[in-house]
């Protein structure tokens, strides 16, 4: 099934592959972009390379999966954007994240309106979540912008987490 690129004014959204192991690798193990993912941790290059083979290869099965996120004119990566089942079940959560170069810009926006539109298009689902940490505000501004609603604030792995959704 696969991904398909996706473009908007300033970006393209390329489908990972595992030529981005090492790309992604590095944009998750900024301090200031792994503060509020893999939960501060400093992963390793192996753990990195797991989650792309597995990200790539949920998208090939059921076309639910994860963009890099290159600005124009396209060049190396300078985040990622998409979709993941949570936990394993029917839920889908929506993810981005760019370098500290890239904030403040409407870049995340922008990337996560573009994956959005095709998800709901391509009828991958009907309703997403996306969680983030507490004081995570800049997350929250795009999912405020993204026309998401509020659901709850819960603990994830003993961190205060909250949690919006957006119905097509």
């Amino acid at each position: 099934m696969g991904l398909p690129t996706l473009e908007t004014e300033r970006l393209i959204l390329r489908p990972w592959s595992l030529d981005d192991i090492d790309a992604l690798h590095q944009i998750w193990t900024d301090p200031q972009v792994r503060r509020y993912l893999w939960d501060d941790e400093m992963i390793s290059r192996k753990r990195a390379a797991e989650a792309v083979e597995h990200g790539v290869a949920a998208a090939n099965r059921n076309g639910v999966g994860l963009w890099c996120v290159l600005p124009k004119p396209a060049s190396a990566p300078a985040g990622f954007c998409g979709f993941r089942y949570i936990d394993d079940a029917p839920d889908i959560e929506l993810l981005y994240g760019l370098l500290p170069d890239y904030w403040g810009q409407g870049l995340a926006t922008e990337a996560a309106r573009a994956a959005l539109a095709y998800g709901f298009d391509a009828a991958l689902f009907t309703r997403v979540y996306v969680r983030t940490d507490v004081p995570n505000r800049a997350s929250v501004r795009v999912m405020e912008r993204l026309g998401m609603k509020f659901e709850r604030e819960t603990r994830l792995a003993a961190r205060p987490t909250l949690i919006y959704s957006l119905t097509r």
